[in-house]
């Protein structure tokens, strides 16, 4: 026998309860349950209880039109297993290969994420009109839109000029039927706009919650592992900036991709949090235009502002954002405070800048207490390395000294708790790009310093430093 009753659900993991709780005894998430009525709960017994897990009851009936289910598999011994080399499809767009490690591969399931009005839905329709116009797919590619209608598609793709007369669309919601689609169309790729808009017939709630989600991402990964379809699905994110729906959503797809930029800027990043096929933090860098979103070739320079003449609190760091170094601006502002000290950093760690104003008053010299402290990376970049910490200290140093520093000085380095200046990695290639976009001097750590007589780095002066006082003392003598 089994009665009706309220069971809560966490937004965060998708665990069930019976009741509700402050916390989420699961993924320790607070005030996270969310009431899930009308859910069959069964009544528990020994001789009738069975495992309250949405997927286990459902896996018999969630599965998808078509005749793909699986098979068991024979265990062997890991070496007795064929290995090939994945078969990578070319969107058309060298800067989205790049973030998904060379191209797309076939099977995989590609999740990506951003803000409302990013440019999500325009980069997937323009990726799926040049794969669909691919003589090696043959036409084969399929968009399904659970947000708009064809019309809204198909006027998006006339403003933005794509050929769309290969691509396939198809406007729904249900899982069983999209997969009863893909399964007759059978196509190369397919896109879902979006993953929170989509429900499946067996789990009896609203699309977007956390069982929904769930189940209907696991049936269509499901599908692309066993078709080699290449897989494309558009997540909402929150106020936080995370995708929507439970954790382990990420943990289903090969790849995640994240949107970054504010969306008032012309530039939008691309970058690969996961990625089972590539590298991740790769960053792939475009233009917002009205002909849609157009590849960056030069990177580095829409990130450098051009003075008249060198300014105080700024200093041009060589970052690396996956494979590529990637030169950025970093603007501090250090000024009297009109009470409790503030500290912002846009682009950068909070905590870590707090920890690096430490670090410069004790074995710098340069105390910020009293006065408010900004930091800015210029562009709207992201920097999660350390290789930033030496560049950030030098631009707070030159705002609170008032005395700026040269335009053509190039840094980049990792400050410890010591105030030693440790080595980052792949020093050398940083030192390249800052020698292609005409740097001249370039302060470094010692142990990423190229030795003295390697031709390449002639027209450069690298001044390697292991202490964060010598980096001051010699970023201000240049």
């Amino acid at each position: 026998m089994a009665k009706n009753k309220s069971s809560y659900v966490c937004q965060h993991c998708g665990a069930h309860f019976g009741k509700w709780a402050g916390q989420c005894t699961d993924c320790g998430e607070w005030n996270s349950l969310v009431e899930a009525p009308n859910v069959s709960m069964p009544h528990h017994n020994k001789s009738t209880a069975k495992p309250n897990n949405a997927r286990a009851a459902t896996r018999s009936t969630s599965a998808p039109a078509g005749n793909y289910s699986g098979t068991h598999s024979a265990v062997m011994p890991l070496n007795a297993v064929s290995v090939t080399l994945d078969t990578r499809l070319p969107t058309g767009i060298s800067e989205f290969d790049r973030v998904l490690g060379g191209g797309l591969v076939a099977g995989s399931v590609v999740l990506i994420g951003g803000d409302p009005g990013i440019g999500k839905s325009t980069i997937l329709l323009q990726t799926a009109t040049n794969m669909a116009r691919a003589d090696s797919l043959a036409g084969s590619a399929l968009y399904v839109t659970g947000e708009e209608s064809l019309a809204q598609v198909a006027m998006r793709a006339k403003r933005l000029d794509l050929p769309a007369d290969r691509l396939r669309v198809l406007a729904e919601t249900n899982v069983e039927t999209i997969c009863a689609a893909l399964t007759q169309e059978q196509p190369a790729i397919a896109i879902i706009d979006s993953i929170q808009t989509i429900y499946t017939d067996a789990i009896n709630s609203a699309p977007g919650g956390v069982s929904q989600i769930r189940e209907s991402a696991a049936i269509l990964t499901r599908y692309a592992k066993q078709t080699g379809t290449a897989l494309f699905l558009v997540g909402h994110v929150t106020k936080e900036g995370t995708l929507a729906g439970p954790r382990v959503l990420e943990h289903m797809v090969d790849t995640v991709l994240y949107f970054e930029g504010q969306s008032d800027s012309r530039f939008r990043m691309i970058r690969a949090v996961k990625n089972r096929f590539g590298a991740v933090n790769e960053l792939g860098i475009f233009g917002m235009t009205d002909m849609g979103l157009k590849e960056v070739a030069n990177p580095s320079a829409i990130f450098l502002s051009r003075y008249d003449k060198p300014v105080a609190g700024s200093v041009v760091m060589v970052s690396r954002e996956g494979t590529r170094p990637l030169l950025v601006e970093v603007q501090a502002l250090v000024d009297d405070s009109q009470g409790s000290p503030r500290r912002m950093a846009l682009g950068l760690d909070f905590q870590r800048l707090s920890m690096l104003l430490a670090v410069m008053h004790r074995h710098g010299g340069i105390h910020t207490s009293g006065q408010d402290v900004y930091v800015n990376v210029v562009g709207g970049v992201k920097v999660i390395e350390t290789g930033s910490d030496l560049a950030v200290l030098l631009a707070c140093a030159s705002s609170i000294k008032e005395r700026a520093l040269p335009s053509s000085l190039a840094v980049f380095g990792e400050v410890g708790l010591s105030g030693e200046i440790r080595p980052v990695p792949n020093g050398q290639e940083r030192l390249k790009e800052a020698m292609k976009h005409g740097f001249k001097h370039a302060i470094i750590p010692k142990a990423n310093a190229p030795a003295k007589d390697a031709p390449q780095f002639k027209g450069i002066n690298v001044i390697a430093v292991e202490r964060l006082d010598d980096a001051i003392e010699s970023a201000f003598e240049l």
